[in-house]
């Protein structure tokens, strides 16, 4: 019987879509996940860096992240205990203008439900982002919503904005998220990593 993940680490279904972006690149899957895993990072797709690396949230955002979630570098990458599995498995390219564009729908389509069987033990789900929330939160709406209403949102699940720099600007406006969110998200993560 073959693993998936290997099947997925050759995919290369949007080769020609990648091809076709400003960053012309190739397809490259970044496939971070073990059975074992309890807690799950449902993020977005993989930026640049990401994608040359072929390690997820190797940059700024990652470490961002990995503050959010009180966790040091050698847990986060413990696929045994954290599995990421974003919406688009590949770093999905710049638009002409340099803006990153949106994890193509095919990939999840093609990947997401035998990925999320791959990991059967999963007991806290941090979603990242809008495309992650729309997945996984029925009557998903806006993503400050999502995060502000973590009390109402099924046991063992934090919604998350994306920790990127380029959201430095709604922490500010959003206090509530550091006071609020972070200390609970925190406390959840230990538990179900230490349990």
């Amino acid at each position: 019987m073959t693993d998936m993940r290997d099947d997925l680490r050759r995919c290369t279904i949007c080769a020609e879509r990648f091809a076709a972006t400003a960053t012309a690149h190739r397809p490259n899957p970044v496939v971070w996940f073990a059975p074992k895993a309890r807690l799950l990072i449902a993020s977005q797709a993989p930026g640049i860096r990401v994608h040359e690396a072929n390690t997820p949230f190797w940059d700024n955002s990652g470490k961002r992240l990995r503050d959010w979630l009180g966790l040091d570098e050698a847990i986060f990458y413990d696929r045994d205990k954290v599995a990421i599995i974003p919406m688009g498995f590949c770093f999905p390219g710049y638009d002409a203008k340099g803006s990153d564009l949106p994890p193509p729908p095919v990939c999840a389509r093609t990947w997401r439900e035998a990925a999320l069987k791959t990991v059967p033990d999963i007991r806290l789900k941090v979603l990242i982002g809008g495309y992650a929330m729309k997945y996984h939160l029925p009557g998903f709406t806006k993503v400050t919503e999502a995060v502000a209403g973590w009390r109402d949102h099924p046991p063992g699940i934090f919604a998350l904005p994306h920790p990127s720099w380029r959201n430095t600007g709604w922490l500010k406006k959003n206090p509530w998220f550091e006071a609020e969110v972070l200390p609970r998200l925190r406390k959840s993560v230990k538990e179900v990593l230490n349990d």
